[in-house]
């Protein structure tokens, strides 16, 4: 058997027919191993482990795409905070001003004029 790839997800699919395997165990009643992860106690609680694991994972997830969403506004807000602040400067201070250059703004008088393209 080749050396399973540990770092990728199952497929849900295959999760389901393993669950289903699980379920299928208890209708043997003469089942018994060696093998200490194939006992009956130990599958249920794998499985117990996992549920566990992948509820924790999706309040982890939502949780994530909350403080994504909530740095995605601040961010917005920000942005047009400092959009604000450059109207205001350059409606108190001028296009042509050194507070509108320090900003970020080119002055207006060093913006170079259109040329005519000859045809």
């Amino acid at each position: 058997m080749p050396i399973a790839d540990t770092s990728r997800r199952l497929r849900p699919a295959i999760l389901d027919k393993d669950i289903d395997a699980l379920h299928g165990l208890g209708t043997i009643p003469t089942y018994s191993t060696v093998r200490a992860e194939a006992t009956p106690d130990a599958l249920q609680l794998a499985h117990n482990q996992m549920r566990v694991r992948q509820q924790a994972e999706t309040e982890k997830l939502a949780i994530s795409k909350a403080a994504t969403d909530a740095a995605r506004l601040a961010e917005w807000e920000f942005h047009n905070a400092v959009l604000a602040m450059k109207e205001c400067v350059r409606g108190q201070f001028g296009s042509d001003s050194n507070e509108a250059q320090a900003i970020g703004f080119k002055k207006k008088s060093e913006r170079k004029r259109p040329r005519r393209q000859a045809a």
